[in-house]
This record gives structure tokens, sequence and C-alpha cells, in this order.
């Protein structure tokens, strides 16, 4: 297949555009800028310029696609509601592209967490009022003759390059001089390594079924504290526990992430996609030097 991939250069879509090409798929990754095109030049991937906002270049790019996977997402957190709007946008500008086509467009989501912290599963609507738009504007699409599906990333997608929250708490236990965790520190937060999270790109855009949601899920909940215990143990530091309510002081913007409770099962996925993650989980993966270089 020819496939269009949206943040293709990214931790994750770099991931996914080498799963791609290892299946013998052609792929075609946009470019915001010349640094990413080089680094998808580098990588073998044909490039398309373009940009999440600019609607004209996202049609271009699927127009031509036997399919599409939307991995960019612009996460600004001091306009996130801006940013859940431009993403709607590409989406609905992805599906102009592939209406009544029925080919393939999967779109990256996010897991948001359920009252009471119950297991989140694949057969589990998005909660009211979840502020990113992603998931409910792709799987609108199917009504109009596009094969959709929606892939759910846990708060962490770890692996070597990793520069998302793992990395930031890292930077504020160095900062603050203790590793921290909020409450009690049983909260828990799904994750999964990028290279397993690849997989489950490729095989839903081959076989999922229209309105088909997925859970790149490896761990169904790490426990903050445990999360907490590893990066102190790393950095030579104290451990100790942020009461909920300073964690915003202690953490930054970070904080209403890190004291969230959403875990969150994999096992329809693992059954519908025949999927068995092979990487290292996320405390081991804290254990590698690149982490802490």
């Amino acid at each position: 297949m020819r496939v269009f991939v949206t943040g293709a250069s990214g931790f994750i879509g770099s991931a996914v555009t080498a799963e791609l090409n290892s299946a013998g798929h052609q792929v075609v990754g946009l470019a915001r800028s010349a640094a990413s095109a080089e680094a998808l030049t580098a990588d073998g991937v044909e490039v398309h310029r373009g940009a999440l906002d600019d609607i004209d270049s996202l049609r271009a790019g699927a127009v031509t696609a036997d399919g599409v996977i939307h991995l960019a997402f612009n996460h600004d957190f001091s306009d996130y509601g801006g940013a859940a709007e431009t993403d709607s946008r590409a989406i609905e500008a992805l599906g102009d592209a592939l209406a009544g086509s029925d080919r393939p467009l999967v779109v990256a989501a996010g897991l948001a967490p359920l009252p009471t912290g119950q297991v989140l599963t694949e057969d589990d609507d998005v909660p009211p009022g979840s502020p990113r738009l992603s998931e409910a504007t792709a799987l609108r699409l199917a009504e109009r003759g596009v094969r959709a599906s929606v892939v759910r990333l846990p708060p962490t997608v770890h692996g070597e390059g990793d520069h998302g929250f793992v990395p930031r708490l890292i930077d504020i236990a160095r900062d603050k001089g203790v590793s921290a965790y909020p409450g009690d520190g049983t909260n828990r937060w799904p994750a999964v390594h990028r290279l397993d999270a690849a997989v489950v790109f490729r095989r839903v855009l081959e076989a999922a079924p229209v309105g088909a949601r997925l859970h790149a899920v490896d761990e169904d909940g790490v426990p903050t504290q445990e999360i907490a215990d590893v990066i102190g143990a790393r950095l030579k530091l104290p451990v100790h526990s942020v009461p909920v309510e300073q964690a915003f002081d202690h953490f930054g913007w970070l904080g209403g992430f890190f004291s969230l409770d959403v875990p969150a099962s994999s096992a329809v996925t693992r059954s519908q996609l025949d999927w068995k993650p092979t990487g290292p989980t996320l405390l081991d993966d804290l254990n590698q030097d690149y982490y802490f270089a």
C-alpha cells in the first residue's frame, strides 16, 4: 500500500514508518520543516511538504494514498483547546480526500480516564468533556465511506529518543532534588514501547474493520510511585509523596497528568490483531542509560 503518514518524523511516527517499510508498504511522510524532510529522506520515506493547519496539503497527501495514518498533534498545553480544534480539522480534511473509497484512515488518540479509575477497555466510550477531539472526529467519517479507526495511546510511549512525559519527570526530579509521586502513588499509568505501538498501527491499517477502537497498551497500569522509585534510584535522590492538591505546584503542567489514574486493558486488541508486545516494560526501559544521559 501507498501510505500517507502525518507525524512521520516524530518519536512514534519514525517507528511506524520503519514498521511499514519493513512490511513492504510505500510510505509518504508529511514534513513541515526542512529538518523533518531530511530525516524522512534519510529513512527512505517519500516527503510531502505541508502542515496540520494547511488543509490543502493534507488533502493532496491523502488523495493519492491507499491509506492514511494520522499521528501528528500539536501538544501545546497552553492552548490545548486550539490544538484539539486544529487536529479535528486536519482529520476532517483527510476524511474529505478518502470519502466514498473505503480506504483506511487510522487516527491516534489518547486514553481518557473513566470515573473511579476503572479499567478502560476498547468498548468504552471516551467520557463526555474529554478535551481531545481526535476519536469522535475520526469515527464520524465512517458514515462517509472511510474505513476510519482509532488507536488509543497510553500516557507514556517509551523507548530510546523519548521526549515525552517521563523525561520531563526526570528533569523535574533533577531540578527539585527529589523524585516525587502524587498522593499515595497508587494511581496507574498504562505504557507501551514505541516499537510495539508501531506494530499496532500497521495491523490496524491493514485489517481493522471500520469503526474499530484499539488500545496500543502493553502494561495496563504502572503505579506512579514505582516510576518515581526508579527515577530516584537512578539519580540517587530521595523519593517522597506530594499531596495531590499540590501536584501543579511541584510538577507544573505535568501535575494534572501525573495525578491521573488511567488503567487500560488491551485484551480486545491483542485478540483481534494477534498482537503480542515484545519490548521492554516501562520500568525496565527506565533503567537504561539513555533516559539519564
